[in-house]
């Protein structure tokens, strides 16, 4: 078998056995910019690769070509379940805000609801600590915010998300996340 012939998973365990080596990574760069088009925005993407262009040539490029050329394109998951582990993932880290926002406007371009995305980091709570899903709440909802000032952020069903008070930024009730504290 030559090494650029597809692997089965059946082969691709021979090819351990024979070789010692792990099956090669697949990378694909154009499905990685596809992928990522498809589940950022322009303003988003402008961003990764203004900043990190400037800072790091060549290193957006390796992220797309990595991330979203290869992990990505993995079965197992679909966009959805993604932005589920990447929002559980990005909150336990901390410290990340500006890609938690964008996982969280990935959610609604996925199809996920503004509640179903509040509820993401309710239920992180007991696992995380109570600050950082607090952390990761002050985060979503100021993303969703601007989300729905936008365009009236549409999910991917077509419906248009809730607006005003209910998005907990600052209603003055003393109930909104960000002005609770743990």
């Amino acid at each position: 078998m030559s090494i650029e012939e597809p692997q089965t998973e059946a082969s691709a365990d021979q090819n351990f056995l024979v070789t010692g080596l792990p099956s090669k990574a697949a990378l694909d760069r154009e499905a990685g910019y596809r992928t990522l088009a498809e589940l950022q925005d322009e303003t988003a993407r402008a961003e990764l690769f203004s900043s990190l262009e400037a800072a790091a040539p060549g290193f957006a490029d390796w992220i797309v070509t990595a991330l979203f050329g290869g992990t990505y394109q993995r079965d197992g998951l679909s966009p959805r379940d993604r932005q589920l582990v990447n929002l559980g993932a990005l909150t336990a880290l901390g410290g990340v805000d500006p890609q938690l926002a964008g996982h969280v406007r990935t959610g609604l371009r996925v199809g996920m609801t503004r509640d179903e995305l509040i509820e993401v980091f309710v239920h992180l709570a007991p696992y995380v600590g109570v600050p950082k899903a607090l952390a990761g709440l002050r985060v979503a909802t100021a993303a969703l915010a601007e989300a729905e000032a936008g365009t009236g952020a549409t999910t991917a069903t077509g419906a248009t998300t809730a607006t005003g008070a209910a998005t907990g930024t600052g209603t003055g009730t003393g109930t909104g996340p960000e002005e609770a504290t743990a």
